[in-house]
């Protein structure tokens, strides 16, 4: 009976997004009522599950996704995206250009939302493609992969950081065995899988034909490199501190940069300064550019949100508790099955973020009851959400519409590479937790 009222709730949830078309944010919060009603949870207990689900999860990320959100949003207006990029190209040149968009992707992608990375970064896929007179496909598979490995795996990026705090992970770790698994999984789904799709050549829409910015508007390549990845840069010195000294003994100052929020906070105070006040722009407009991206977000912060409330009810309801008596019973590995189950989700609902964090309810008693490494679930789970994008999946009617493709050209392209990325993901996963054994 448990497991027919978890598929029920999941079953709902894809009815009511899917078929209905309901608001994901409602939909979670209509799933969290029925599901506590169907699991027996009393009447008046069901809103303070869904409250508290919704402050708890909100209370720590709520910071780190807009303040990412703000860094994401300036780094795109200011063009630091794009002199990332031309540095890159003349770097590695016309040969090599899907290692350069390769690298562009990855550290760009990494304050950016995926869905606003996509439509910030195709212009500069778009603008090779016009001057260098190559396939479209070809040229924009590597800087996509990159973003969409960013998106589901390296926290501080809002999917996997709100895994972090459904399953109870190490950030910085996270991170650092997030970036190992990356490296490969980018350069197979990238550069290597482009190279199949040379014949795939298309005609990308005109209305998508980036204007070109005057190079003397645009920061400059250091500036724009640190100011990116400034979080990354935080996390990893924190993390490096924490493992090598007891919690005890580690200084306040490294806990308090270490914190989330707070590494985010600090990042977004820079990239104020370097990429806007210091090459002139007024404090009103980088503030307005800062509005508009809560905008970008908002829609996520609420999907996030809602996967907390139905968590909870899980938890208040101490079905938690049964499912993980239920799946450390099974012969399957805790990280296998954590990617499966969301693998499962993400192929019926079409969101990698609501296949994640629905997943992450369902699995989070067994990774306690197993003793399973947290930060390697997160992986699992975020590898799981990225399976076989189709056309229930809005990523796939972006690539095919700016890219101008047909559903059959799209499902070779575009689902395959999210296929890789996905059991890349699962694949360096396993390795590294046998490494760790």
């Amino acid at each position: 009976m448990l497991f027919i009222t978890i598929a029920l709730c999941i079953v709902l949830l894809i009815l009511l997004i899917s078929w209905l078309k309901f608001n994901t944010f409602i939909s979670f919060i209509i799933v969290s009522l029925v599901g506590g009603l169907l699991l027996g949870m009393p009447l008046e207990k069901i809103p303070f599950a869904i409250q508290k689900g919704v402050g708890d999860t909100l209370g720590s990320l709520l910071m780190v996704i807009l303040f990412g959100a703000m860094i994401g949003k300036l780094v795109a207006e200011s063009g630091a995206a794009q002199k990332i990029s031309d540095v890159l190209l003349k770097t590695f040149g016309e040969k090599n250009i899907t290692w350069a968009l390769v690298l562009t992707g990855f550290i760009v992608g990494i304050p950016l939302f995926y869905n606003v990375g996509f439509v910030l970064l195709v212009p500069l896929i778009f603008s090779i493609v016009y001057r260098l007179k190559l396939p479209a496909v070809y040229v924009g598979i590597p800087m996509l992969s990159a973003l969409s490995v960013t998106h589901g795996l390296l926290p501080p990026h809002p999917s996997p950081a709100a895994l972090v705090n459904q399953l109870h992970a190490d950030m910085g770790k996270t991170l650092m065995y997030g970036i190992c698994i990356a490296i490969p999984t980018i350069i197979v789904a990238g550069p290597l899988f482009a190279s199949t799709l040379k014949k795939m050549n298309v005609e990308p829409l005109q209305t998508f034909k980036p204007k070109e910015v005057d190079q003397s508007a645009l920061p400059g390549f250091l500036n724009s490199i640190i100011t990116c990845l400034l979080p990354v840069f935080i996390l990893l010195i924190t993390t490096y501190f924490n493992l090598n000294q007891q919690a005890a003994a580690t200084p306040g100052i490294i806990q308090f940069i270490a914190d989330p929020s707070m590494l985010m906070f600090i990042s977004m105070l820079y990239a104020t300064v370097a990429l806007g006040i210091a090459r002139g722009s007024s404090l009103a407009s980088i503030m307005s550019t800062y509005a508009d991206s809560i905008k970008d977000v908002l829609m996520i912060i609420l999907i996030v949100s809602g996967a907390g409330a139905l968590k909870q009810v899980y938890v208040d309801s101490g079905v938690s508790a049964q499912l993980a008596e239920a799946f450390t019973q099974l012969q399957m590995p805790p990280l296998l099955l954590g990617w499966l189950i969301s693998a499962i989700i993400r192929v019926a609902m079409g969101s990698a973020t609501v296949a994640g964090l629905t997943t992450a309810g369902i699995i989070a008693p067994v990774v306690v009851a197993t003793n399973t490494d947290p930060s390697l679930m997160v992986l699992a789970v975020g590898s799981g959400s990225l399976t076989l994008s189709h056309v229930n999946d809005s990523g796939f009617w972006l690539f095919k519409e700016y890219f101008n493709l047909s559903i059959k050209q799209t499902l070779q392209s575009w689902t395959i590479m999210e296929t890789i990325v996905s059991v890349m993901g699962l694949t360096g996963v396993l390795v590294i937790d046998y490494l760790l054994k």
